[in-house]
């Protein structure tokens, strides 16, 4: 009420000086009685403008249901620094599959309500070729992206562009359990042979029922350890650079034969081809399985007070062949800018805030996340919360991407019929990447 009444004071004011020079229009000196009185109305009127500051701009994206709750307290942080800009974070399901359909729609539909994306790694070629997505390099420079992982930063890369800022990482690795290794004089083993030996080694004593455990499900699961396994064999999938693709050369079909032979051997049990992530962490977290393949998350699962395993897992690179090295699948999440922001300069503010290296080590702190910044890894408080990262540095030295290209959906379609085709013994696997081959050459138009 005291706003307004000054409101009224000044209004008063200006009517006096109204009345005043009105006289002065009177008379022969009328233009600069109009300067005089425009001056005096901006003047007087000014209090009321000033006092009536803007609404703040929203900047919006969707994100997993269970990583929103992570994400908001760093919201909040920003938004107290930053009052102009108001953050909301809309919850979506908590399966990426289905969070990618949103966006994907949302941008069909013309109107997306979204200013960033907040991606997997594996998004970006596909929302990068539909033009969904905004070039980030005019914003950040090398020296900033020097202090990513290089694979982070080569995940976020569409032909000449970036449209992708890393936030958190991702990497498949290989646990194992200490105790079961020591008690049997067995080191972790280093190639696929050794962790067959080691598996019917801790089986034939009882230790354990099954020797190694992973995804086998149809779903992109599946693919990752693909990837992983594929690349220990020296293989590859799909070239990016060629498109040229890898999956009927001999290699690709020694990946198979092994994630196939490892069932009817029976080292991992018959049901890994219903297993997503959380079914083979049950398996290894309840003390079923001396090996699993899986994220760095279950670091912090199995470790958990009153695990049974609590204690006793270390983790390692995941095995290869002789004369290989071994490999880890990307994965991981990051800010894209939209291109249907009507704010991107302050969708750019967010961006720069959760990606900046105090605020990323504050959500690894909290979470438990892999870091994509490189100098976290060894950050004496990250490392005084999670001693096991010096090791994960090593798994990120080593990680290789799923080819970057933008029929990337329906080659991963493709790839995970054939696998769980060759899996659940409907198809050899010669036949079945043979056939995976043809298809993927069709999608890629290199027949």
């Amino acid at each position: 009420m005291a706003h307004l009444g000054n409101i009224h004071l000044w209004r008063g004011l200006g009517n006096r000086l109204w009345s005043l020079l009105r006289a002065v229009l009177r008379r022969r000196w009328r233009w600069l009685g109009l300067a005089l009185l425009s001056s005096a109305m901006l003047w007087i009127y000014s209090p009321v403008a000033v006092s009536q500051s803007p609404d703040p701009v929203t900047i919006s994206f969707l994100v997993r249901a269970v990583e929103a709750e992570q994400l908001q307290p760093l919201a909040d942080a920003f938004m107290a620094e930053n009052p102009d800009i108001r953050i909301d974070i809309v919850r979506g399901p908590n399966s990426a599959d289905a969070v990618e359909n949103l966006y994907t729609t949302s941008f069909l539909l013309r109107d997306s309500p979204y200013d960033l994306v907040y991606a997997d790694v594996v998004w970006i070629p596909k929302l990068a070729a539909a033009g969904w997505l905004v070039d980030l390099s005019d914003r950040v420079d090398a020296a900033d992206l020097a202090e990513f992982l290089e694979a982070d930063i080569v995940a976020g890369q569409y032909q000449d562009g970036l449209y992708r800022m890393p936030f958190r990482s991702d990497m498949g690795m290989l646990y194992y359990r200490t105790d079961l290794l020591d008690a049997a004089g067995l080191s972790a083993p280093d190639t696929f042979d050794e962790l067959i030996s080691a598996s019917q080694t801790l089986q034939d004593r009882g230790d354990v029922p099954w020797g190694f455990v992973w995804q086998g499900l149809q779903y992109e699961g599946l693919v990752t350890n693909f990837v992983e396994i594929v690349a220990g064999f020296g293989g590859f999938w799909v070239d990016a650079d060629s498109l040229e693709v890898g999956l009927d050369a001999p290699e690709a079909i020694q990946a198979v034969e092994f994630m196939r032979g490892v069932i009817t051997d029976g080292i991992t049990p018959p049901g890994v081809t219903n297993y997503l992530e959380e079914d083979s962490l049950r398996q290894f977290e309840a003390g079923n399985a001396a090996f699993l393949r899986n994220w760095p998350y279950v670091w912090a699962e199995a470790n958990r007070p009153g695990s049974p395993v609590a204690g006793n897992i270390a983790l390692k690179p995941m095995v290869h062949a002789p004369g290989q090295s071994p490999a880890a699948c990307l994965g991981g999440w990051g800010f894209g800018l939209s291109n249907t922001s009507p704010h991107p300069d302050e969708a750019w503010r967010v961006v720069d805030y959760f990606t900046s290296p105090a605020v990323m080590k504050r959500f690894v702190v909290e979470n438990a996340y892999v870091p994509s910044r490189r100098a976290l890894f060894t950050d004496p408080e990250v490392l005084a919360a999670y001693p096991h990262f010096q090791q994960l540095l090593e798994v990120a030295e080593t990680t290789v991407p799923r080819p970057p290209v933008g029929q990337y959906a329906q080659l991963s379609d493709i790839l995970q019929r054939y696998l769980s085709a060759a899996l659940t013994n409907q198809l050899s696997p010669e036949a079945a990447m043979e056939a995976a081959a043809r298809e993927s050459r069709r999608v890629l138009g290199t027949v």
